[in-house]
């Protein structure tokens, strides 16, 4: 299977967890940004929850009709490197993306409406339909690599989000900035979060330790 090179990158306190408003508040939060653009990897991926807060233009209350019931893709422009936005149903709306530098594309399962699919091309949207009921993963990184020509991308979260490439066994490498600063609330997500509690440890191989005048500590594994 063709498929880019993935690595995870995440940003946590001390004890792992990984809310925005909390990171943003971590000596070393700047260091998160820095460490990103050292992993040359110019396509991104969010989930749902972090596109909603960082990247959409809002909730999408437009028509619906149909879903569209097969695999199927539009690519509304070339680019270096991609915005990718993993909305399994199609809820959140765009800003028009005509010559953006780094564009939104959205993966959605194939149970996005067909009116939703016809918006975002209408948005100069970039989108991937695949998957019977929820996205097919391993499919969409065959999709982005064939059709766009992605070959290095870094899923940037949240923990559902990770977790979902982990138990797909696509993620070739691990980076984490952590900063100095713990969070401790109860139920606050993780890097990886949400799978089941029978799931055995992912053995990692550690590449390198940097640490930050800030405090603050990036890792990197192999996975």
């Amino acid at each position: 299977m063709k498929r880019p090179y993935i690595i995870c990158h995440m940003m946590t306190a001390v004890d792992g967890r990984i809310d925005c408003a909390m990171t943003e508040q971590l000596p070393g939060v700047q260091e998160y940004y820095d460490t990103l653009d050292a992993l040359d990897a110019p396509s991104r991926v969010s989930g749902r929850v972090t596109a909603r807060l960082e990247l959409a233009a809002g909730p999408y209350d437009g028509e619906k009709t149909e879903p569209l019931g097969r695999e199927g893709y539009f690519k509304a422009q070339e680019a270096a490197g991609y915005e990718i936005v993993a909305d399994t149903r199609g809820t959140l709306s765009w800003d028009d993306q005509t010559g953006s530098g780094r564009p939104v594309l959205v993966l959605t399962s194939e149970q996005a409406d067909r009116a939703y699919l016809e918006y975002l091309t209408g948005r100069g949207v970039s989108w991937i339909a695949c998957g019977v009921e929820r996205i097919d993963l391993a499919r969409a990184c065959e999709i982005l690599a064939g059709q766009f020509g992605v070959e290095r991308m870094a899923v940037v979260g949240g923990g559902h989000m990770n977790a979902g490439f982990l138990a797909a066994g696509l993620l070739d490498e691990v980076s984490v900035l952590i900063g100095a600063g713990i969070d401790g609330r109860g139920g606050m997500a993780a890097v990886f979060d949400g799978l089941p509690m029978d799931r055995p440890v992912t053995p990692l191989k550690l590449r390198s330790v940097q640490p930050f005048e800030s405090g603050a500590v990036w890792l990197r594994y192999d996975v």
